[in-house]
């Protein structure tokens, strides 16, 4: 118990030194708003992928979530952190991310399966980034995305990015989960590219944070 409480305040303080030195680079070094929220996004995801092998409940991640939750809530009312909350666009992401983190965690330990939460948390950290960055900076080549004639805020370029990695993530980490590369693990990964391409794809104002890992966890309940 002591040793989890010890653990949990570290993250804290590793989170918290991650979102001061992206501050400061957002100050320094004049970047655009969605590059440095992108790349918190990234790193901080990422960091939350060996929690199913730290904290044996997911209270100990609800916790977590809501403190995580509360610092951006008192942020964007205050009008810091604009490295986080500095983009034109309307968007609940931020908010969605703790949520997503904690529903994917408690899906995983109720399931007893660690790789129900490891695989989700992987594509969306380092999946939806690639997409958005890739989107927003390369105009050549590129567009937003039509459907029924109606012109989403997403591009080609972007969503083929989300694809792409999303697959080389699944089958990689299938690869390892299930110590077989076969027709299944092929499958499997090329569904979940799929899937969560799709979630990204019809998601607006941030809320692809909590679709993209729920739609994994989803093709990975019913499937592995």
């Amino acid at each position: 118990m002591k040793n989890l409480l010890v653990l949990s305040f570290v993250y804290l303080i590793g989170i918290g030194l991650l979102l001061i030195f992206n501050e400061l680079v957002y100050r320094r070094l004049n970047p655009t708003g969605e590059i440095t929220r992108k790349f918190a996004h990234f790193s901080s995801v990422l960091a939350t992928v060996p929690f199913p092998y730290i904290f044996p409940s997911h209270w100990y991640i609800l916790v977590l979530a809501l403190l995580f939750a509360a610092v951006l809530f008192i942020t964007k009312k205050g009008k810091q952190l604009k490295s986080i909350h500095g983009v034109e666009r309307k968007s609940i992401g931020s908010y969605l991310l703790p949520l997503s983190i904690y529903i994917t965690f408690m899906i995983a330990n109720i399931t007893d399966n660690k790789f129900i939460y490891i695989l989700p948390m992987l594509i969306l950290a380092i999946s939806d980034p690639m997409a958005a960055i890739l989107g927003i900076n390369i105009k050549t080549y590129n567009g937003r995305i039509k459907i029924f004639g109606k012109k989403l805020n997403k591009t080609w370029l972007g969503s083929k990015a989300f694809l792409l990695s999303s697959f080389i993530i699944s089958i990689i980490a299938l690869f390892f989960h299930r110590g077989v590369f076969d027709f299944e693990t092929f499958f499997l990964a090329m569904l979940i590219a799929v899937v969560t391409t799709f979630a990204e794809l019809i998601s607006w104002r941030g809320s692809d944070n909590l679709s993209i890992p729920l739609s994994a966890v989803a093709v990975l309940v019913l499937f592995l």
